[in-house]
């Protein structure tokens, strides 16, 4: 005879290991049935607690859901900074290190489980919580769009691209590697790993030829020919 489990009957875990697992388990069951559709008993039941060990967290429903957004924005970010980190600041091979950096910032910051979670919440949630949503837009891409802007700002000091705002140049990066991606995410798929660098391939491919080397030899011949005029 199969024994049932309680969600009490589980191994001890630490506060911070047992209010990860809420989280997650929150994160999943609100991405998937909504937030009307949550309930406390769904997420226990997922995070293998007891409902009074989610509200001793938490408190009630809506704060839970404040908490997974805040919760993953944070998680994302951390995952997005990493991955500035490996920006190619000075590239032997601009396109191909670009692509890879596009590769990397595609599969570890927007294919990947959180961040699927908080576009999914974003997407389906954003006009019940308009301010904490906005919250996310100042504490996600308000930090980590300027950290970029700055990494290609560096590559047009350094003469490998030719670029007048580097704010607007980091913004339509990441919109163009992750372009063929969209329509897999908005059916709520995962994309293959050669989907995910055909989609930074083109992307960079576009944005080089506004952005590239030619162009912007032809910028700072131009600013020198002024320069001695």
């Amino acid at each position: 005879m199969k024994l049932g489990v309680s969600p009490d009957t589980f191994p001890p875990r630490g506060h911070e290991a047992k209010r990860i697992s809420i989280v997650d388990a929150a994160a999943s069951v609100f991405c998937r049935e909504g937030f009307a559709g949550a309930n406390i008993d769904l997420i226990a039941a997922e995070a293998g607690v007891s409902r009074q060990t989610v509200y001793n967290h938490h408190g009630d429903k809506e704060k839970l859901f404040v908490a997974v957004v805040r919760d993953l924005t944070e998680r994302c970010n951390t995952g997005i900074f990493a991955t500035i980190s490996t920006f190619p600041d000075q590239p032997r091979d601009l396109e191909a290190d670009l692509i890879g950096f596009a590769v990397r910032m595609n599969r570890n910051c927007i294919c990947n489980r959180d961040g699927k979670f908080l576009r999914k919440l974003i997407q389906t949630e954003g006009e019940r919580y308009p301010e904490l949503f906005a919250e996310w837009l100042e504490r996600g891409p308000g930090q980590t769009w300027p950290a970029l802007a700055a990494r290609f700002a560096r590559l047009a000091y350094g003469g490998y691209l030719a670029i007048d705002d580097p704010d607007v140049a980091a913004r339509q990066f990441l919109g163009l590697v992750n372009a063929e991606l969209q329509t897999t995410f908005m059916l709520g798929g995962t994309p293959q790993d050669e989907d995910v660098l055909q989609s930074a391939t083109n992307g960079v491919r576009t944005f080089l030829r506004a952005f590239g080397k030619r162009k912007a030899a032809a910028t700072m011949e131009k600013q020198s020919v002024l320069a001695n005029a």
